[in-house]
Formats: structure tokens, sequence, C-alpha cells
């Protein structure tokens, strides 16, 4: 049994959140207690939407609080420092940390208490805070990025991408891997065909439901799916929208939606636990992300779909057409009619539906389980790992 101290040292990730870096980090949890390692959780944020799986799972919070930028950059750095000190005092075998800015945390607690250090990576995190936010001391950002990735023994970057952005910030080549995000097998299972009626038109069958699961950001492309439904709506095809997931462009979608036509339905916000009876409801699920989407993600709700036996229909950018190539349907992004038409022909071809679904609930289970994404995080830099790709120099 391997004692891991799991460090998330960002305010805005909470442990028990309902986020999907919130699902990654109950998943890594997840995984590693199945395999009888012990974990204790060292994070800024704890939340309020505890699985009951997870009741138990100690977790130690030093929170930031809110302030003005600055403060709120120092205590962050703060904090970071105390959740190395409870780390250390709880004595890991390994320290699992997933980058989080003004923290070296990580580094402190592997120094201190002679612990390996693994550092997962998830985006490019002092450009996109700078881009999309507030960032005060870019200059220290950087610094406790490449501190923290210079001390690694291991750095996951979920994407090439970001390996790459890891290395130019410090991290070194050679203990560098490539592992995309993951899911559980077990959690997302397909639905039994038998307990739905029929689709397609006429007495005792019901339309198609497309879905959505995510944020509800102007990223996601969300407003091209529902456009490309109220077209193949027009053009004759029987679909309804099925939006799980909460946002900023809630009320414009809703909106867009009634304006057009569309039948929708939108979940709110649902505990992670909740999402994955939802994909129950699904004929067909969406990844409609726009031109523009940064290229360096790895998207949980695809691998969800894969996984829950859904067929997906996802624009052609990023990782996408590595994740569903010979088991989805890629559209080009931000094209509203190329996407109506996938849709309907997939909605009237309820054979090819049932083969891309069985071809991707194979690979979800074959390559993108978590047990594979932490056999493959843990097994030791200087050997070969599962399911991962090294990055060049």
């Amino acid at each position: 049994m391997t004692r891991i101290a799991y460090i998330v040292a960002d305010p805005g990730i909470p442990v028990f959140g309902r986020k999907g870096a919130s699902v990654h980090v109950q998943a890594i949890v997840r995984a590693a207690r199945a395999r009888g390692h012990e974990v204790h959780v060292f994070a800024a944020s704890r939340g309020d939407d505890v699985p009951s799986d997870l009741a138990e799972l100690p977790v130690s919070v030093e929170p930031v609080g809110s302030a003005p930028a600055e403060r709120r950059e120092r205590a962050q750095r703060t904090a970071a420092e105390r959740l190395a000190d409870a780390a250390v005092r709880w004595g890991p075998d390994v320290v699992y940390e997933r980058l989080s800015l003004f923290s070296t945390a990580g580094a402190r607690a592997a120094a201190g208490a002679s612990a390996r250090l693994i550092v997962e990576v998830n985006s490019p995190l002092v450009e996109e805070q700078a881009r999309h936010r507030v960032l005060v001391d870019e200059e220290g950002a950087l610094a406790d990025v490449a501190a923290t990735l210079a001390a690694a023994d291991t750095v996951i970057a979920v994407s090439a991408p970001v390996a790459a952005w890891a290395v130019r910030r410090g991290a070194d080549p050679a203990r560098t891997r490539v592992v995309p995000n993951g899911v559980d097998p077990a959690r997302f299972v397909p639905a039994d065909p038998a307990a739905a009626p029929p689709t397609g038109r006429g007495e005792g069958r019901r339309p198609i439901t497309v879905g959505f699961v995510g944020t509800l950001k102007p990223w996601h492309g969300t407003q091209t799916l529902v456009d490309a439904l109220a077209l193949a709506r027009n053009a004759g095809a029987d679909l309804t929208l099925r939006v799980v997931g909460d946002g900023p462009e809630r009320r414009e979608l809703s909106r867009r939606a009634d304006a057009a036509g569309v039948p929708a339905v939108f979940t709110g916000s649902l505990a992670p636990e909740d999402v994955p009876k939802e994909y129950a409801l699904m004929d067909i699920a969406t990844a409609p992300y726009p031109a523009e989407a940064d290229d360096y993600f790895s998207p949980l709700k695809v691998v969800e779909y894969l996984a829950a036996g859904v067929p997906v229909v996802a624009s052609r950018v990023g990782q996408i057409p590595r994740l569903i190539d010979g088991c989805g349907v890629l559209v080009p992004p931000g094209d509203p009619a190329a996407l109506a038409t996938a849709l309907s022909d997939l909605a009237a071809d309820p054979e090819r539906r049932t083969a891309l679904a069985t071809a991707g609930r194979a690979r979800a289970v074959e390559r993108h389980s978590w047990d594979g994404v932490l056999e493959a995080s843990l097994a030791p830099s200087t050997s070969p790992a599962p399911a991962a790709t090294r990055v060049a120099s």
C-alpha cells in the first residue's frame, strides 16, 4: 500500500465540486483507493457535493478567501505552503499535485517527506489566467511553475500541447508523459435499448434526443448546436435537445431554442454522481466546439459519452479526432449546417448509431479508464508507462 498525498491548491477547484476539474480529482482518488492505496487530499477548497463513496475521504483544507487579485495571489501562496507542511506531517510515500498557480506545495512536501513527486498539468496555467481572468504577479507565477516542474519525478500532461508547454516551462522531457483524461467504465454504462420506446416518426415512437453535457460558456459551441437542431428540424428531422449543465450562456440558449422552435430541456447543474443516468436519456451526444476553441484541452465529456455507449458527433478540434476516430462523427467546428447534416443522418440510421455506440464503449474501456490513467501516472519515469506517450525534447 502506498500513501499518496494529493495536493490541489487551486481555490477554484473544490474537491467535492461539480466542474470537470473536481470530477478529475475525485476520479484519480477513486482509482488510487481501488488499487488499495491510502489517499489524503490537501486542498484550498473542499466543496459540498460529497459522493457517498468518498464520504470518508480525509481532506485537509487551507482556505484562501476572497480578496483583490494581488492579495489573493499572496494568500494562495501562503495557503499552499501550509498545505505542504500538513502533507509532510502526514508522511506520504508519493506526493501527487495538480499544478496550481502560486503553489510549490508539491515540491516542498516531496522534499520534506523524502517522497516521489508526480505533477499533473491540465492547461498552460499562467497564460490561461492572464488571458481569461486577472494575473498580477506573472513573474512569480512563472517561477513557481518552473520550480514545481523542475522538482517533479514525473510530469503528467493531459495533451501533447500541454506537455510541450510544461517542457518549455521547466519540465524534463524524459520525465514528461501525455496521459489524456479518463472515465470510469463501471459508472458510465450503456443504457438498455429495450428500456425506451423506439425512435422515429410514427405511433409509439419518440423523437431523437441530442444531448450536451458541460458548463454553458461560449467556447463550448452550444449556440451552434441550437442553430444546427433548428436547421435539422426544418429539414424534417425529429430532434429534441437535452442540456446537462449550467453557466452564463443558459438564458441565451433557452431563448434561442424557443425562438427557433427547438424543444429543449435544461437540467441545470448536477452533482457528478447524478450525471451518468443522464446519458441513458440521450440518443446522440455532442461536443460542438468552435474553431477558436483552445487545442490543449482533454474533454471529459467525450470519453464519458463513449463509455456510456452514446454515439458522438463532435468538432474536429484539439484531441477530439484522436479520441473518436472510427467510433464517432467529426464535423467542421462552428458550422451549424454541417452539424445539422451529421445529426440528421445519424438520427435516420439506428444501425449506425448502434455500431458507433458499441465501438465507442470498447474504445473507452480499452484506452481511457481512470485506472489506466493512474497506472500510467504512477509508473516510474525510468520505465515505459502504459497508455502514455513520452515527449521529445
